[in-house]
């Protein structure tokens, strides 16, 4: 995962009661996980929220298959990575 994507999820106890989200939206990895589980394709999603970007997208799906390879992945709400 790059800097760059590491940055562009994020979990802040203010939204979603800290569910990792997409930075800068209220749409969760597990909300992005439920529509590809349930079939849609990427382009179905990012039309159907447009807020979400592509590089959200596979920033949301990096983090949860890294998260399920057992990968520790630290995200932080409005701060810097140390």
């Amino acid at each position: 995962m790059s800097t760059h994507q590491k940055s562009l999820i994020v979990c802040d106890p203010k939204i979603l009661n800290g569910k990792p989200i997409v930075k800068g939206t209220r749409i969760s990895v597990a909300l992005i996980l439920q529509n590809i589980a349930s079939g849609m394709s990427k382009e179905n999603i990012l039309r159907g929220y447009p807020t979400l970007t592509k590089e959200g997208l596979d920033a949301a799906l990096d983090f949860a298959a890294r998260q399920f390879q057992g990968e520790e992945v630290n995200v932080f709400a409005n701060k810097e990575q140390p």
